[in-house]
């Protein structure tokens, strides 16, 4: 099961007003493990950057002024994504502009059934509680302390640990171990699943062994811990 989880970084907050997409980062997961498979470009928005946005990515109009433009980059973008689900946190925001900018480019949109929306799931986990990626990151203790700024490619490699917390880790249907996680500072225990074996395996202890283990009973004192729980 091949998905990627992205991000883009912009230079306002909607596309219907001319905003454009400024970065976008996108990492490889693969039967919800990392691989070393990412995908990052800088674009030329080809307008001036909104001065509350530079604030938050620190992508400036100089730096982007050489940077290749979305119409350029667009196959390459949708040859890396594929078929595959598409992982975003407030998901709505990054298709929208993806979707604008790929009908600028006179390419296929994105269809919604195919992206799956973290700032959801984490509503429906955590009702009441902050569900930004830096707030889930403190929860699930997933180190964003390089995060000083945004940036598409980052915020995806920390989305994707997120991400596997939130649908139960790198296996959401075997957890092997009962784990406590900090909710709202109350405990929240989460119950392994147990599978019993189809066969029973077959015992690797030998007669010898069997026999030395009866004699070292026999030889203990009859007030012995061990003998009263035989």
């Amino acid at each position: 099961m091949r998905e990627i989880v992205l991000d883009t970084e912009t230079t306002g907050l909607s596309p219907d007003n001319g905003d454009r997409i400024v970065e976008i980062g996108c990492v490889e997961l693969i039967n919800h493990v990392p691989t070393n498979n990412t995908y990052q470009v800088y674009l030329n928005p080809e307008k001036d950057m909104d001065p509350g946005a530079e604030k938050v990515h620190g992508l400036t109009n100089e730096f982007l002024l050489d940077k290749p433009k979305f119409i350029e980059i667009a196959d390459s973008f949708l040859d890396f994504i594929g078929d595959s689900n598409l992982i975003a946190h407030n998901a709505d925001f990054d298709i929208n502009f993806l979707n604008s900018e790929l009908v600028r480019a006179k390419k296929d949109k994105i269809n919604n059934d195919r992206v799956v929306d973290t700032l959801k799931i984490a509503r429906s986990k955590f009702p009441g509680a902050r569900n930004s990626l830096d707030a889930l990151c403190k929860r699930f203790f997933v180190d964003n302390s390089n995060r000083s700024l945004h940036g598409a490619l980052l915020d995806s490699e920390l989305l994707a640990e997120v991400y596997l917390e939130l649908v139960g880790g790198k296996e959401p249907d075997l957890e092997l171990s009962t784990n406590t996680i900090k909710k709202d500072n109350k405990s929240q225990n989460r119950t392994p699943n147990v599978f019993a074996r189809k066969n029973k395996l077959k015992s690797r202890i030998t007669d010898i062994d069997e026999k030395n283990h009866r004699d070292f009973l026999a030889s203990l004192p009859k007030e012995s811990l061990w003998l009263k729980n035989t």
